[in-house]
């Protein structure tokens, strides 16, 4: 159950900064921490992992955040994003760009950097080279399609509505496949002349995920990162072999930003490509905090495109 309550919240400690929402990011992670699939450390819980704020306190031995620095951050535990303020490790703290709103930072930071890690650092595309991409009118389809397109790809998509598919296709993906009308695998090999994709990218889980691997091509990368559906089965790797030296990797954000060095590569590359228009950031919905739970039945009943945000 979802409920708003009042807490007191402490001082910063030693190496942490208090941030005063002003945007909150709404990622299908949080259902699954709201639902059990992925664990939260104790209960009761807060929620949500992703939000931009103003720097308001510091504690002991802060030094590169600043009183009033606009900040944004991501996947910092334990989820605790859906309030109007909390403390963070200010090394996980992102400074943010003036050309930035606090409505597109939210929305984008999280699923922006989780495309950025997708696209450039877990498989290396070849220009030209047929990838496919689950959700491809979602937060994070939306903004991978045109990271992918960026390198050179030809993206081929999924999306639920005819809708969705304009809407994918006017941010990179050059063909939207409508999977509750057309065989996504059929118009695969279809579209790559019988011989598959080069990376499916499947953020859907159970629905999705064995005829996704009937989608690659010999010696093709499956990139299981997510569970919109559910969590995928269990594979036998002798699978692999007999589908053609398939390759799968079960990537996580959290992998790819473990540094600070990497977390500000990582959010670096994604807000010089929204801020120079490269990328641009779908943000469909904005929501009250306190509504939080009918946006949450909106986004696992698949009723929104792009990104969601709640405003504290």
């Amino acid at each position: 159950m979802l409920r708003l309550e009042s807490e007191e919240l402490p001082a910063p400690g030693p190496g942490e900064a208090r941030v005063r929402h002003t945007a909150i990011g709404v990622n299908f992670i949080d259902t699954y921490h709201r639902s059990g699939l992925y664990p939260v450390p104790s209960l009761p819980s807060g929620l949500g992992v992703e939000a931009v704020g103003i720097v308001e306190a510091l504690g002991e031995g802060v030094r590169d955040i600043a009183l009033g620095t606009r900040v944004g951050y991501a996947t910092v535990p334990p989820p605790s994003a859906y309030s109007d303020a909390r403390n963070v490790s200010a090394d996980r703290l992102i400074p943010l760009p003036p050309q930035i709103t606090d409505q597109t930072a939210a929305a984008c930071l999280l699923q922006g950097m989780t495309a950025e890690y997708l696209a450039t650092r877990t498989v290396d595309i070849d220009r030209g080279a047929p990838v496919l991409v689950h959700a491809a009118a979602g937060g994070v389809g939306l903004i991978l399609c045109q990271w992918l397109k960026l390198l050179g790809a030809h993206v081929i998509g999924t999306v639920g509505t005819a809708a969705k598919a304009d809407l994918a296709a006017a941010h990179g993906c050059d063909v939207p496949v409508v999977y509750t009308r057309d065989d996504f695998v059929e118009a695969v090999r279809h579209e790559t002349g019988g011989r598959g994709v080069a990376v499916v990218y499947d953020s859907v889980g159970k629905d999705t995920f064995e005829r996704s691997l009937a989608c690659l091509a010999r010696r093709g990368m499956m990139v299981s990162f997510g569970n919109a559906s559910g969590a995928p089965p269990a594979v036998e790797p002798l699978e692999l072999s007999r589908g053609g030296s398939l390759f799968l990797t079960r990537p996580t954000l959290g992998d790819y930003i473990a540094t600070r060095e990497e977390l500000l590569a990582s959010a670096n590359a994604l807000l010089e490509h929204v801020r120079h228009g490269r990328i641009r950031v779908n943000l469909s919905q904005t929501w009250p905090l306190h509504e939080v739970a009918d946006c949450h039945r909106a986004l696992e009943a698949r009723q929104t495109t792009g990104s969601v945000v709640l405003m504290p």
